[in-house]
């Protein structure tokens, strides 16, 4: 199996940035691809960021051009540098990897969650 476990969230003034980390471990090398999703209350699970093993990268439209993902493979990290956030950003972000499976082809995994409040 694979755990993950976020950090970096908390409270940041709109306009602030922060940036989150997420670090895998367990069977990592079945692990194809790491990203973020976040709910905001009241409101589904919604797509961040992604980013295969191969570097494809995927963002959600609500945060192009303002949030970065990048991976440190050799520390099985991945991490969301958010930048010109807003209100609407406020919610709890997970980690997820989606990873080869055994009774599915492919499984996801997701960490706990970290909350992030953006005031003002």
């Amino acid at each position: 199996q694979v755990q993950l476990v976020e950090s970096g969230g908390g409270l940041v003034q709109s306009g602030g940035s922060l940036k989150l980390s997420c670090e895998a471990s367990g069977t990592t090398f079945n692990i194809l691809a790491l990203g973020w999703y976040r709910q905001a209350p009241g409101k589904e699970r919604e797509l961040v960021a992604t980013m295969t093993n191969d570097g494809v990268i995927n963002y959600g439209d609500s945060v192009k051009g303002r949030f970065l993902i990048s991976r440190d493979n050799a520390k099985n990290t991945v991490y969301l540098q958010k930048n010109s956030l807003n209100p609407e950003d406020t919610g709890v972000y997970y980690c997820n990897a989606e990873a080869r499976g055994v009774v599915v082809p492919r499984y996801d995994y997701w960490g706990q969650g970290t909350r992030v409040t953006v005031s003002s």
